[in-house]
């Protein structure tokens, strides 16, 4: 990877090569209400996304703190409760600042886990018709889980890590970075107390996808 310490994201002439990967672009102070970050912008020469990695501290090269987060319009902005995405987001931010260090690599084009905004809202209309999450995308014709980690293995190896504790209860994120070569030290739970709108969604994830959510037992216990 190459480092551009401007902001000029042009593609060259048609004669130039074509790039791959995901390319560094700029750097920016981002303070935060969790805490002060540099915003490491990147593009993704692959699928054409801009990403952006949020680091706190001064990285070490093993066992950094660090959280996968896939885009979620819903939850991080609008703050849905239909899922605990935007309560995640924040709760990663807060502990990579109490850890002193880490990464938190906000993933755009991972909507709906994949399959876009407009989709996803779709899968959200079927599912306040009685479908649970995965159902919904079948239904749509699409696949449950469309997301590449590619890219943020590539981020995080421009960032000089070479292994994490990853802030995560999805499995499969574990297997990708580990498939694209960053060692996993350590999955470190991320649990968000359920409440009424999100407590389907959730046990659909944990009964069908697999993820760890063992916070829900007493939920499902008490309800």
């Amino acid at each position: 990877m190459t480092e551009n310490t401007g902001v000029d994201i042009g593609v060259g002439g048609e004669n130039s090569p074509r790039r791959s990967g995901a390319e560094r672009v700029v750097n920016a102070p981002l303070p935060t209400v969790h805490g002060e970050f540099q915003a490491i912008g990147y593009l993704d020469h692959d699928r054409g996304d801009e990403q952006v990695a949020l680091v706190h501290g001064e990285l070490g090269t093993d066992d950094v703190l660090v959280r996968l987060h896939s885009e979620c319009l819903t939850g991080d902005a609008f703050g849905s409760r239909h899922c605990e995405c935007g309560d995640q987001l924040e709760a990663a931010m807060r502990a990579v600042v109490a850890e002193g260090s880490g990464v938190v690599v906000y993933l755009r084009g991972h909507e709906g886990r994949g399959i876009g905004l407009l989709a996803k809202l779709r899968a959200m209309a079927l599912q306040a018709e009685g479908l649970d999450t995965v159902e919904a995308n079948l239904a749509l014709g699409l696949p449950v889980d469309a997301r590449d980690y590619g890219v943020a293995a590539e981020i995080l190896r421009d960032l000089g890590v070479r292994s994490v504790l990853l802030m995560s209860n999805n499995p499969r994120k574990r297997e990708a970075l580990v498939r694209h070569g960053v060692r996993v030290t350590e999955q470190v739970p991320l649990l968000i107390e359920p409440c009424e709108s999100n407590l389907t969604y959730l046990r659909t994830k944990r009964e069908r996808m697999d993820h760890h959510l063992p916070h829900l037992d007493a939920v499902a216990h008490g309800s």
